[in-house]
């Protein structure tokens, strides 16, 4: 062991001359740098040793970095460091991006690429390293063609991962971009072209359109498909692409939600007329009719797919469009339709958030007429007893009302609600008289466990511990 501490600090003499020679250390300082790096090599080579000696050690070598002239044995040596660590430490992902972070940082590229291909043939399940291997190719070192490779390698582990598809996807569209570019440039030079191979088909993104025929063909899913189109959409080169994608989605999703949200806002992007849109009156016009056409959309959706989703999208759609109080009465007849009455769970959220929003009154006429549809939930009652105490000026007999629907609902095993309604006789819009016979009826109703409990807790409420 011994020897084998002496033959690294023997490797570490020529720098550590050099740094004295530079005047960065005195000899006083270079003779403490080996005395301290000593007692670390040491610790590094125990039977057993600890990731944290690997991890200072690296760090008091770092901290040397101070003229160009030393670095390259220093940055040697702390790679060096780093593969030991992580030969020892192999499933530890953080000292693995530590090792990339660093190559990184000190522009070993070369390296870098042989630490991904050591961490993915250890971490292949995971594909969040595939990609960051497959961006570093393409980022750090400029190259498609391994950034491909290693997109195709990660989906053989991954067929199914939709990330994993993204960013291939992505990749194909940045190639063809890089290429574009390259062409403009030389054309712009009025260079000769003939060297150079630029494939009409690649220029238009024909391998991001193999890549998307491959993942949907994986994946089934329209928000997947929306996925890819949104990435499409922020090339300009790819409007074909484009159209292929929203043929398909059209063709082949019309049975999930997600297509016709997607297909109903498309209609607010559309663009207007330039001359209308020059004066406010044109412009609100323009976005009331946009808005009608989205509506259109939205309609059809739920005749087609009379479904929560597709309720829940059309309300939220409507929602939103009410925080920008735009056509607001218009779009509250839509959502106040009866036909969303269809749903509880929809018309609920609905209720809530014309509450938070909108109209109080029209949300609690909700509530009102919900309030005969089955199954019905605490928490619905529990949100209308909160909007009547939020008002102004709230009427006891509308809360009274409440906690009797809701009693009748839950009232054999809820024995808080019963406590609840005892408070709020005990307070300031109540009546504390109408308290002993609450108490008659609770005791009435409750079954098992729940007597008990209801007993003890109104008598904690009693003598005021609760």
């Amino acid at each position: 062991m011994a020897e084998i501490v002496q033959q690294r600090i023997e490797d570490r003499i020529p720098e550590l001359e050099q740094l004295e020679r530079v005047g960065l250390f005195t000899k006083k300082e270079v003779k403490s740098i080996i005395k301290r790096v000593t007692a670390l090599e040491y610790k590094l080579t125990r039977l057993i040793v600890n990731k944290e000696d690997f991890i200072a050690y690296i760090q008091h070598i770092h901290y040397q970095f101070k003229r160009e002239e030393i670095e390259y044995p220093i940055i040697h040596r702390i790679n060096s460091t780093f593969r030991r660590a992580t030969n020892k430490w192999k499933d530890d992902v953080q000292l693995w991006l530590s090792h990339v972070a660093f190559c990184k940082k000190w522009a070993t590229k070369g390296q870098i690429s042989k630490v991904f291909s050591s961490m993915l043939a250890i971490h292949p399940d995971k594909p969040a390293l595939w990609i960051m291997a497959a961006k570093s190719e393409l980022e750090d070192r400029n190259s498609s063609e391994s950034a491909r490779h290693l997109f195709l390698r990660s989906l053989r582990f991954h067929p199914n991962n939709q990330k994993v598809y993204q960013e291939y996807f992505r990749m194909e569209l940045l190639h063809s971009e890089k290429l574009r570019k390259q062409q403009k440039d030389l054309e712009k030079a009025e260079m000769d072209l003939g060297e150079y191979e630029f494939s009409p088909e690649i220029l238009r993104g024909k391998l991001a359109e193999v890549v998307y025929r491959n993942a949907t063909g994986q994946i089934k899913e329209a928000a997947f498909v929306i996925s890819l189109l949104n990435i499409a959409a922020i090339f300009d080169f790819t409007k074909e692409l484009q159209d292929t994608i929203l043929q398909d989605l059209q063709t082949n999703y019309t049975e999930d939600s997600f297509t016709w949200d997607f297909m109903a806002k498309r209609e607010l992007e559309a663009p207007g007329a330039g001359e209308e849109l020059q004066t406010a009156k044109g412009r609100a016009s323009d976005i009331n009719r946009r808005e009608e056409r989205c509506c259109q959309v939205y309609e059809e959706g739920v005749k087609s797919l009379n479904s929560e989703s597709m309720w829940t999208c059309y309300v939220a759609f409507c929602l939103e469009r009410l925080k920008r109080k735009t056509n607001v009465q218009e779009l509250k007849e839509k959502v106040s339709d009866s036909p969303l009455t269809a749903n509880a769970k929809v018309t609920l959220k609905m209720s809530v958030s014309f509450y938070e929003t909108v109209d109080f009154k029209l949300a609690f006429s909700f509530f009102c007429s919900l309030q005969e549809n089955r199954p019905l939930s605490k928490a619905f009652f529990t949100r209308m007893i909160q909007i009547e105490k939020e008002q102004e000026t709230p009427k006891m007999h509308n809360l009274r009302d409440c906690y009797e629907r809701v009693l009748q609902e839950f009232g054999t095993t809820d024995d808080d609600l019963w406590l609840q309604y005892i408070q709020e006789e005990l307070g300031p819009l109540g009546q504390p008289e109408n308290c002993g016979k609450i108490h008659w009826r609770a005791m009435k109703f409750l079954e098992g466990e729940s007597v008990e409990r209801f007993t003890s807790k109104y008598t904690l409420l009693q003598t005021g511990h609760l």
